[in-house]
């Protein structure tokens, strides 16, 4: 029986003095009110939209216990190194720059990209034959529903401040005016779909003539993009981008596939709030 009252959850969360509090058991998981304090903040979410998240994450824990699955270190070091090569990354310099873009130290990635591939196997073992791939019917109708998700731009000029030393970047960024002879410039058109999708998600970010924040260049110093122009893409229809949506439609179905089953499995959980702080 699902025993959560989300309205006094909520109501006692956000003023509560005590944070570190078991809140909520879920078989023998605790999630603590710190757990949902630090879930509202990074993905901006309700006290009782947090906690269905985390609910979600013991949930998967718990069967991923029950089938044994394992990730070793050695499969998250391998995922990591791809997404850095990807960038043209050494993997200490990836480490520096998803820090400085997101604030998230190299444990934390680590943390992530296992709880990832976990889901990814706990998928396969539950799901993955029941997935069939999206007709071109169904493309098409997820293009026409979409097409602003699909819009990006054609190319950005960019000029690119590079220096070896971080703190003299950083007072370029902050201060445009600053000059040293140390800091190398170039000037470049970066073709969207010739860049990474990182970079191309950090200078989406960017607004026009602005820079992004300072990352490592992966040959041990710092770079800086300043955004001097964005050209628009023309709409290049649903060819373009079939790729892309049919990852999105795959990705669509195996969350229903899962939100399904442990929708299930919450339903019959011993699920407790033992822990109401006033």
């Amino acid at each position: 029986m699902y025993k959560i009252i989300f309205a006094l959850l909520l109501a006692t969360l956000l003023n509560a003095q005590v944070y570190d509090g078991i809140a909520i058991v879920v078989k023998d998981k605790a999630i603590t009110l710190l757990d949902i304090k630090h879930e509202m903040e990074i993905s901006k979410l309700s006290a009782s939209r947090a906690a269905d998240v985390l609910i979600r994450q013991k949930l998967e824990e718990i069967e991923i216990d029950n089938r044994k699955i394992k990730v070793t270190s050695s499969e998250v070091y391998d995922d990591i190194k791809k997404l850095a090569a990807r960038n043209n990354m050494s993997i200490s310099d990836f480490y520096d720059a998803v820090r400085e873009s997101n604030g998230i130290g190299s444990m934390e990635l680590k943390a992530k990209t296992k709880q990832k591939l976990l889901s990814q196997k706990l998928y396969q073992a539950i799901a993955y034959s029941s997935v069939s791939e999206p007709s071109d019917f169904e493309c098409q109708e997820y293009y026409e529903m979409h097409k602003d998700t699909y819009k990006h731009p054609a190319s950005f000029t960019v000029i690119i401040y590079d220096a070896d030393d971080k703190n003299e970047l950083q007072t370029k960024v902050d201060n445009p005016m600053f000059y040293s002879p140390s800091i190398r410039t170039n000037e470049q058109v970066l073709p969207y779909d010739k860049i990474s999708p990182e970079l191309a998600s950090l200078l989406e970010r960017t607004a026009l003539n602005s820079f992004t924040n300072v990352i490592p260049n992966g040959k041990g110093g710092f770079m800086s993009f300043y955004i001097k122009e964005i050209e628009s893409a023309k709409e290049g229809g649903l060819s373009s981008v079939r790729t892309q949506i049919v990852n999105s439609i795959m990705a669509e179905k195996r969350e229903q596939v899962l939100g399904d089953y442990f929708a299930r499995l919450k339903h019959n959980a011993d699920i407790n709030v033992i822990r109401e702080v006033k």
